[in-house]
């Protein structure tokens, strides 16, 4: 589709000289000619995009993860294998498109996959989660960052498609390191460890890991040592605070 549409340049200049027509006559088919190709070009290369996300949303079909994990095994789940397996075949593939197509849809898929990640752990029919499970997520992103690194098409660094990942990664990286003191103190600044991380995001993943404790603590009231009770507390207040950060965000919003 890419040559036919750089063709047609040469493709009037025969036809002028052979008719010995102006090239002033040919410029509405020009435009008719070229336009006509691009659009085409266009739609070819949005439905690989489109194939591909609804490819991708197929795996995550078969993601299957136990919200009340008890314990972390340390293997990637097997979706995540089947899918990072797809993919490098499928862009082994892709060698033959222009390198621009191929890279576009290298970050593009993803971007999806992160966009699939996360609205997983937002997800509102999941009520409750533990600590093991987000473990278990973090193989899974490890797992997709690989993929990502291994530079699977050409023309472009590994590390631009890990991008796609920055979200998930720094989410992850804040609620498997507890680091919330850092969080707040750096909030809103450039150089911050989880500068895109949102208060919004961490209130929903807190509100599940408090309701799964509160479920564990209820069967083992006796056992409900002060370690837990001071986690408890720390849980409450690290939420407070991300509350008034929501609420600070509105009013400027509106001010």
């Amino acid at each position: 589709m890419e040559h036919l549409d750089q063709s047609c340049i040469f493709l009037e200049d025969f036809i002028s000289n052979i008719t010995g027509a102006r090239q002033d006559n040919f410029r509405a088919s020009k435009l008719q000619g070229q336009s006509m190709f691009k659009s085409a070009k266009s739609d070819a290369e949005s439905e690989i995009y489109k194939q591909l996300d609804l490819k991708i949303d197929e795996f995550f079909e078969l993601a299957s993860y136990d919200w009340l994990m008890v314990e972390f095994e340390g293997q990637p789940s097997g979706y995540v294998i089947d899918l990072t397996s797809f993919l490098q075949g499928t862009f082994i593939s892709f060698t033959n498109l222009p390198e621009k197509v191929a890279q576009t849809a290298c970050m593009s898929a993803c971007k999806h996959i992160a966009e699939c990640m996360m609205n997983l752990l937002k997800d509102e029919e999941v009520k409750s989660m533990t600590e093991p499970v987000l473990q278990q997520f973090n193989r899974d992103l490890q797992e997709c960052e690989k993929f990502a690194k291994e530079n699977p098409v050409r023309g472009l660094d590994g590390n631009t498609f890990q991008l796609a990942f920055a979200d998930l990664r720094q989410l992850l990286n804040l609620f498997l390191s507890w680091e919330w003191t850092s969080y707040f103190a750096d909030y809103g600044k450039s150089h911050s460890l989880y500068v895109r991380v949102s208060p919004v995001t961490c209130i929903i993943l807190l509100e599940k890991l408090k309701e799964s404790d509160k479920k564990r603590n209820s069967l083992f009231m006796a056992a409900f040592k002060q370690k837990e009770r001071d986690k408890k507390r720390l849980v409450d207040t690290v939420l407070k605070q991300l509350r008034q950060l929501v609420n600070e965000q509105s009013l400027q919003q509106f001010s």
